[in-house]
């Protein structure tokens, strides 16, 4: 089994948004899933990368790593959440190694399991239910 790597997280407050940075350094958009479940909690997780080709030396056009203290997954982060929120309306960003899951504040926690289109070689997004009023706004 593999040891998955504590995410450290920056949690933001408004009064109608919920939002939880996180970074997931070396991850494609397809490596990372994010959860809200019923009971209030958001559950972050990033699958392992494969290591890079350049990291297999001495092979003539290749590089030896001589320091790696750089983790590239697999990551997990559970967090219980404040305030109850609309995890089908949510919007998941990742980009420059940085997840960013902005989650409306609701009434009731409405539980989701999301995940990213990739929008290129190393960002992703999932935006959130555009008929919320959150998104509706001018």
């Amino acid at each position: 089994m593999t040891e998955h790597h504590r995410v450290p997280v920056k949690v933001y407050r408004s009064l109608d948004l919920l939002t939880v940075a996180a970074p997931m350094a070396g991850l494609g958009a397809e490596d990372i899933t994010v959860e809200v479940t019923g009971d209030g909690r958001l559950v972050l997780d990033g699958r392992l990368c494969p290591v890079p080709k350049l990291e297999h030396g001495p092979l003539e056009g290749t590089k030896d790593v001589l320091i790696n203290e750089w983790i590239l997954g697999p990551y997990h982060r559970e967090l219980a959440l404040d305030a109850p929120v609309d995890g089908p309306s949510a919007t998941v960003t990742y980009g420059n190694g940085v997840l960013v899951v902005a989650l409306p504040v609701v009434e009731t926690t409405r539980p989701a399991r999301l995940s990213l289109e990739p929008i290129g070689a190393t960002r992703g997004e999932r935006a959130g239910n555009p008929d919320h009023p959150l998104h509706s706004r001018s």
